[in-house]
């Protein structure tokens, strides 16, 4: 029995050729000429710098100007918050949230609360 490399069978040439096609090509053609984009192509990241200059108040959501909602920022930063001063039921839910959060960052799975 003749192997088929030997015979003149066409559609085991057929079926090489669509096979040794695409195998040559990405031999060819170097793979970073696919995945790049065109030279005069602007990234995304220039393309959203722009400066803002309007905001939001965190506490009552307001139009606040740049320097206002900076002022807003650095007086939330330094209210001074004393865990000490709470009740000790609240200290505790605080201290059980604290705990609940960090088992959510270790273990993503949803906790139900009862």
């Amino acid at each position: 029995m003749l192997q088929p490399w030997l015979t003149c069978d066409p559609v085991y040439f057929r079926s090489l050729a669509l096979c040794l096609l695409p195998s040559a090509l990405c031999l060819i053609l170097p793979p970073s000429t696919h995945a790049l984009p065109p030279p005069e192509d602007l990234p995304e990241e220039i393309m959203r710098g722009e400066i803002i200059t309007e905001a939001r108040s965190p506490l009552d959501g307001k139009p606040l100007t740049a320097a206002q909602y900076a002022e807003v920022q650095a007086s939330l930063q330094t209210i001074p918050v004393v865990i000490e001063q709470l009740p000790p039921g609240l200290r505790n839910n605080l201290f059980l949230l604290r705990i609940r959060r960090l088992i959510r960052t270790v273990i993503p799975l949803p906790i139900k609360a009862f």
